[in-house]
């Protein structure tokens, strides 16, 4: 059964209470962490809901449902994130749906992402997607390409504003051994950042890692089931 409206608003209070709790240990100011709403398959009822009670951003994983969340609910004021695979034959749907694409890879589908917003006179804040694994994370897309020369890329391009590095982590038995992978996110974005100091975002944990990638220096954090609960099928 679907998570109620009073449940959705109490994960969320512990959410911002783990968030605050996390930044704390860090020394960090928690208004510093946005928090994704992750609602891959969630109905828009329940996106609503997260909205009114305070989230601005929404991420969906495709673009069909990014776009059947925007006609169901066109009065809504939100960030539309696209946190999923971004791939060529796609990317010009993305272009026109999201307001934030953080999942950007390779050449050809960066290209055709951001030609379709200059050509329809938008700007997208973009992220490196990092796969540290080089198997794809377990995604369908294959590894990008070094990230240094894709920041190369996007900052020669209009239509883009490249702000910051993604990452999903390989599975880990504890949130705590996903901690060396932030680290290096980290690490490789204060590299790129010598050459270009706009790139500040670290996109990076999820329901079940989170704290920890906040203590390493999430700015945002991607949630789903601990805020809508299981998800459907």
């Amino acid at each position: 059964m679907p998570a109620s409206r009073d449940e959705i608003e109490a994960n969320l209070r512990e959410i911002k209470q783990a968030i605050r709790s996390a930044a704390g240990r860090a020394g960090r100011d928690p208004a510093g962490v946005e928090l994704v709403a992750a609602a891959k398959t969630v109905p828009p009822e329940p996106i609503r809901w997260v909205v009114e009670a305070g989230v601005r951003s929404i991420g969906h994983n495709y673009v069909r449902e990014l776009r059947a969340s925007q006609d169901a609910l066109p009065d809504l004021d939100a960030r539309w994130h696209y946190i999923g695979a971004l791939q060529g034959g796609t990317a010009h749907q993305v272009a026109d749906a999201a307001d934030v694409v953080q999942t950007v890879g390779g050449e050809r589908a960066a290209r055709r992402l951001a030609g379709r917003a200059a050509r329809s006179g938008r700007v997208l804040d973009v992220l490196i997607e990092v796969d540290f694994t080089g198997a794809g994370g377990g995604r369908a897309a294959p590894p990008p390409p070094p990230p240094p020369g894709t920041a190369d890329l996007l900052t020669a391009l209009g239509g883009v504003r490249l702000r910051g590095l993604m990452t999903i982590p390989p599975v880990t038995p504890t949130a705590e051994e996903a901690r060396p992978w932030f680290v290096r996110l980290r690490e490789l974005r204060d590299r790129i950042r010598r050459t270009y100091p706009d790139v500040l975002e670290l996109s990076m944990g999820m329901s079940l890692d989170y704290q920890v990638a906040i203590e390493e220096g999430a700015t945002m954090v991607r949630i789903g089931t601990a805020l809508f609960g299981p998800r459907a099928g």
